[in-house]
């Protein structure tokens, strides 16, 4: 596409996105396919050359460091045509090819480096000289593009179903229906050969999951199964996987930071979706299986008489929006010497189930997801159930 198209949408009025009845969708779609489309016009040299810059800041921006160096090409292509033209070429000054971004003084302000990153770039991109203006937009096209197609695997084919009263799809839709065999367990785990690869450039793969598993985006990180049954060794290892699954987050949205055209991505979102239903749906369930713990834990030491003194609990849930396991903390009996009673439990837990529900702080999903724990933790203790 033309420069002049750039310059053109450059110039729209500041807070008015919408102009000339596009909205801000498709024009993240366009921009997104002007980049593509001038960085696909570049010169082969050229192209590797920003891609080994785009590992660079990649890594840095990951790991995370304090600054980074990156460099330039002698000369980028300005403008591509509708029909794939390639139109004029124009060289970066050789005292802008070196750039350094971050050191002490974002060290002393705390600023991150994609922040830092992020400025710079804007800097560069606003320059007068059409070559450094070009070269700068198309770095960060090449990093943002590497974050999300080289550093996050890719996972299976997958259909989440959204729940009632619920925005995010995030439980699995039943698996088709595969053969079974008399010697095979539910619970066992089974090799196959992975054939839904995304990308279709990380070749064969045979790996061991359990059916549960396999109903999810990428199974090694699949802790629970719909009966939030443990399906790895320890809780540590469920930690773990939450872990993965909300680096695996923040690396799409560092590559969105850093360039929000991103989202016009197929691969971003295909990612996107498939983890964000995963970690919701296994953060969920972690913390489902943590209360269990807590509510045998409950009984465990009621029997031995050691909740006399008192009792406050942390309940776990599982933040949609913050994506993160946090604790609801109350009290269910004041401490003092009061002789345990598991109707007290009941009481505690209608009292913050009240709260809950009108905790506007919480997403609809949020306020269910821990609602829910609550009606588990007070059914658990209500007199017909002992």
């Amino acid at each position: 596409m033309p420069h002049e198209t750039k310059t053109k949408q450059n110039t729209l009025p500041a807070g008015d996105p919408t102009q000339r009845g596009q909205s801000p969708a498709s024009l993240l779609v366009q921009e997104y396919q002007r980049w593509q489309a001038l960085f696909q016009a570049q010169p082969a040299l050229t192209q590797r050359f920003y891609e080994v810059q785009a590992q660079a800041l990649a890594d840095a921006l990951i790991q995370p460091m304090s600054s980074a160096r990156f460099a330039f090409p002698e000369r980028v292509v300005l403008s591509v045509s509708s029909e794939g033209k390639v139109g004029s070429i124009a060289t970066i000054p050789q005292t802008e090819r070196e750039q350094l971004v971050g050191g002490l003084r974002e060290r002393l302000s705390r600023a991150t480096l994609g922040v830092v990153l992020r400025q710079r770039l804007d800097e560069l991109e606003a320059s007068r000289n059409k070559g450094l203006s070009t070269g700068a937009g198309l770095l960060r096209f090449a990093t943002a593009g590497h974050l999300v197609h080289e550093r996050l695997p890719s996972g299976r084919v997958v259909t989440y179903l959204t729940a009632e009263g619920e925005e995010i799809p995030s439980i699995p839709a039943e698996a088709k229906a595969e053969a079974a065999s008399a010697i095979i367990a539910t619970t066992d785990a089974i090799a196959e050969e992975d054939t839904e690869d995304m990308d279709g450039a990380r070749g064969e793969l045979l790996v061991p999951y359990v059916p549960a598993a396999r109903r999810f985006f990428l199974p090694q990180w699949v802790a629970f199964d719909e009966q939030d049954h443990l399906l790895v060794n320890s809780v540590n290892e469920a930690e773990a996987s939450i872990v993965s699954m909300q680096r695996y987050l923040k690396i799409l949205h560092a590559s969105v930071a850093l360039a929000p055209y991103m989202v016009a991505d197929e691969i971003y979102q295909r990612k996107r979706y498939g983890m964000l239903g995963q970690l919701i749906n296994q953060g969920r369930a972690l913390a489902r299986y943590e209360t269990g713990e807590i509510i045998a834990t409950i009984w465990r030491r009621a029997a031995a008489h050691d909740l006399n003194r008192g009792l406050s609990l942390s309940l776990p849930f599982f933040d949609d929006q913050d994506l993160e396991v946090k604790s609801h903390d109350f009290d269910v009996i004041p401490a003092g010497r009061v002789m345990f009673v598991p109707g007290f439990v009941v009481l505690a837990a209608r009292r913050e189930q009240a709260k809950v529900d009108q905790d506007t702080r919480l997403s609809r999903s949020t306020r269910m997801h821990l609602y829910n724990e609550l009606q588990m933790l007070a059914s658990t203790f209500e007199p017909s159930s002992k």
